[in-house]
């Protein structure tokens, strides 16, 4: 079976430690190749991940000939730089969210895309999720009535201001780091985009990022709000609420890769027995997410998160900065 050879651009943790061992497992997917600015990080992440080859710059990554697709994780402020460079360079593009933190370079990055006639995802792991597309399919099917209200709470405690996570000029943040999911998942189970935004953010004193961000999206079919934070104990939760049911999905976003994701359906009980839960087959939403994404570039499938889902996403988190820093509604 063919597999899409896959080079790293960079040693970020969450490649390190989540994506890249979840793709070597993959049925379409081979990580042949790091890269680092530093050679000795570079051929350490590699002698521990069993990589073939490692480079100490993303300039010699992208010139192999041997290497079909990128996978991005840099920090969010370079992931459409280097994803440019990496069509450029004629690779297929798989690029960490955030996908950009402006509209117009995304636009610029579709353009580039167009013009070099290769494939880019944006890494949104949860729409490769058994669970999240078990979700939207019972939505679909009215099985708690008309979606109305989507509520969702995420947040970690991460204080260290040398973390890329908290460093503005760098992207750091709640809204760009973890803000992104509620807003892609209520876009991804409406089905549709948000109308306006509401918003009120808390930022901290010294670090200057947004620590703390409460959120209303209005939609044609309902509301979605959620409380996203990076200074909080951790904890993530959605729930779905219809017009005759209720969904909750109790790890949505980190989905644990050693045991089974929990769906719980009621319809209106209060009582906990009478609660039906779901349980999914132990899997690795990134060995999922690589495979569709290898899958679209080797059999013309469809990308799960297209570049224009991800400028789509990227103009709702600007609305929800403007709709925080003047106390209004923004239309999106």
């Amino acid at each position: 079976m063919k597999k899409l050879r896959i080079g790293v651009l960079s040693t970020a943790k969450i490649g390190l430690e989540k994506v890249i061992p979840a793709m070597q497992h993959g049925q379409l997917t081979e990580v042949t190749a790091i890269s680092s600015r530093s050679v000795d990080k570079a051929r350490a992440a590699a002698e521990a991940l069993g990589i073939n080859k490692h480079y100490g710059s993303y300039e010699e990554l992208l010139a192999d000939p041997e290497i079909d697709a990128v996978y991005n994780p840099l920090p969010n402020y370079l992931h459409c730089p280097w994803s440019k460079k990496a069509m450029q360079a004629g690779k297929h593009v798989l690029c960490e969210k955030p996908l950009g933190l402006t509209g117009e370079e995304i636009e610029d990055l579709i353009a580039t895309r167009d013009e070099c006639g290769v494939m880019a995802a944006e890494a949104f792991m949860v729409k490769s999720c058994p669970q999240w597309i078990d979700a939207r399919e019972r939505v679909r099917g009215a099985e708690i009535g008309d979606l109305r209200a989507i509520q969702a709470f995420f947040s970690y405690d991460n204080r260290d201001p040398g973390n890329i996570r908290n460093i503005v000029e760098t992207g750091g943040g709640a809204m760009w780091d973890i803000g992104c999911y509620p807003v892609v998942i209520s876009r991804y189970l409406f089905e549709s985009e948000p109308l306006r935004a509401a918003a009120t953010i808390d930022f901290d004193p010294s670090m200057k990022t947004d620590r703390l961000a409460s959120v209303v999206l209005e939609f044609n079919q309902g509301q979605a709000t959620f409380t996203v934070s990076t200074q909080l104990v951790p904890y993530q939760r959605v729930h779905l609420l219809g017009t005759t049911g209720h969904l909750e999905l109790v790890i949505p976003f980190n989905a644990p890769n050693d045991r089974s994701c929990i769906l719980r359906y009621d319809s209106g009980t209060l009582l906990e027995e009478e609660v039906v839960s779901h349980s999914f087959p132990v899997m690795d939403q990134y060995t999922l997410q690589g495979d569709d994404f290898a899958r679209a570039v080797l059999e013309g499938t469809e990308i799960k998160s297209t570049l224009e889902d991800g400028l789509a996403n990227t103009r709702v988190i600007k609305a929800i900065f403007t709709a925080a820093k003047e106390q209004r509604w923004v239309t999106i």
